[in-house]
């Protein structure tokens, strides 16, 4: 849900949107960790694409997929660059993960699911508990029951980001 559900919006929105992984074919997707909950088909693998293919960049939560992100070296060197672009990043759940490990969230305002608060307390990140936390390029928020203000908030972030780059 973390991954449909802000992917709903914004194509509600008009975006268009890729899956990007580490592997190719299909992803598991997985209800609360542990219910598998069908697959989702990846687009395009992160280690073949560039930051300047995307406008905004969403990394939904979950256990598996953010631990299996933050492990791999183009995922996180690709993080690192888009973070570096200045452009938009939403990230739910265990998706700060990976931007701790990009090293990206030194100085921000994130908030994110408990259990990884005090990574990102170490990583230099200033957390805090609060549904939705906007911080300059960076969007988060804790779990999927804040998932409507989530999706809401990075339709109205990623619109913004699209309209000032033109």
């Amino acid at each position: 849900m973390e991954l449909d559900q802000p992917c709903g919006a914004l194509h509600s929105a008009g975006a268009r949107t890729e899956v990007l992984s580490v592997h190719s074919g299909e992803i598991q997707a997985r209800q609360q960790d542990t219910l598998p909950a069908g697959t989702v088909a990846v687009d395009r693998l992160v280690g073949e694409v560039s930051v300047d293919d995307y406008d905004a960049l969403l990394l939904p939560g979950g256990t598996v997929n953010p631990d299996h992100l933050r492990m791999d070296r183009d995922a996180v060197g690709f993080v690192r660059a888009f973070a570096a672009t200045g452009k938009p990043i939403a990230a739910i759940c265990h998706g700060p993960w990976t931007l701790v490990e990009a090293d990206v969230v030194r100085g921000r305002r994130i908030t994110s699911w408990p259990s990884i608060r005090t990574d990102l307390r170490n990583a230099g990140a200033e957390v805090v508990d609060e549904e939705v936390v906007v911080d300059r390029q960076f969007t988060t928020s804790r779990s999927p029951a804040d998932l409507a203000a989530f999706c809401r908030t990075i339709v109205e972030q990623f619109a913004e980001s699209r309209v000032s780059a033109r």
